[in-house]
């Protein structure tokens, strides 16, 4: 798949995807010596951009999706990029910065549509050395109470033919991606480094609509829909509504499991 079959649904994933937790940026930051320059791949709406800005001089944020970019954040010290699906090197220099001018660059629920071998190249190109640093997360099916949660497991269940197979590395928390970079010492490592992924929770607030909305942005639910299935469908709604419980229109805690995979050059 592409990066920018996003495209459909932009308006859902800008207003339904999570915020990424302030401890996910303090994690990584404590292991960048230099914070002078961010490269956020595949940004979408931009939601990682807006944090690392708060801590980053400059942030440079791109994707292929220009539709996506138009539902970022604008920051003075954040520029954003509509890139092609491969860049040449070329391209790379003169839309990131030359070789080793990058202190770090992160990858927020994308990894698993790049083409690795050509990507990592281009890291391991603009990152500098010594320190750079490379961060990729995901994030997996949110968790809500025993009732709304089983009503989503089946949903999610019935999603599962509809996902392109690389999906299948965020069903893994990025465990199995390769992850070619130079381990960190993390909290219970005992002080060895290690690039295993690191567990963050990222919380938000919904009401019914947006938690459905959610949903919605999902690629598999657009592909479902186009061939005629539609997941969330009056009968799967009103089983929603259900347990939801009281009003709809309450708010419930909404919580993602996320998984980093953070190294060195």
């Amino acid at each position: 798949m592409a990066v920018g079959s996003y495209d459909r649904q932009a308006r859902e994933y800008a207003n339904g995807r999570p915020q990424y937790p302030p401890q996910l940026f303090s994690f990584i930051a404590k292991h960048v010596p230099h914070r002078r320059l961010a490269w956020d791949v595949g940004t979408g709406s931009g939601q990682a951009a807006l944090a690392l800005s708060e801590t980053f001089k400059r942030v440079i944020a791109t994707d292929v999706s220009e539709q996506q970019i138009s539902y970022a954040p604008r920051r003075p010290n954040i520029t954003y990029a509509v890139t092609p699906p491969a860049m040449s090197l070329e391209e790379l220099e003169s839309t990131i910065g030359a070789e080793g001018s990058v202190d770090l660059v992160t990858v927020a629920q994308a990894l698993h549509w790049l083409d690795l071998d050509t990507f990592y190249g281009h890291v391991k190109h603009v990152l500098r050395k010594p320190g750079g640093v490379f961060a990729a997360w995901c994030y997996r099916e949110p968790v809500v109470n025993p009732s709304v949660d089983f009503v989503f497991e089946e949903v999610f269940r019935a999603s599962i033919a509809f996902w392109d197979p690389p999906r299948r590395m965020v069903d893994e928390g990025y465990a199995t991606v390769c992850f070619p970079f130079r381990g960190v010492v993390q909290e219970g490592s005992e002080g060895e480094s290690t690039t295993a992924p690191v567990k963050f929770w990222a919380k938000k607030e919904m009401g019914l609509e947006a938690y459905l909305n959610y949903m919605r942005s999902w690629h598999a639910y657009q592909k479902a829909k186009a061939t005629g299935v539609d997941l969330l469908d009056e009968n799967n709604i009103g089983l929603f509504k259900d347990a939801w419980g009281e009003s709809n229109n309450d708010a419930k805690t909404v919580s993602f499991p996320v998984f980093l995979r953070i190294g060195v050059v």
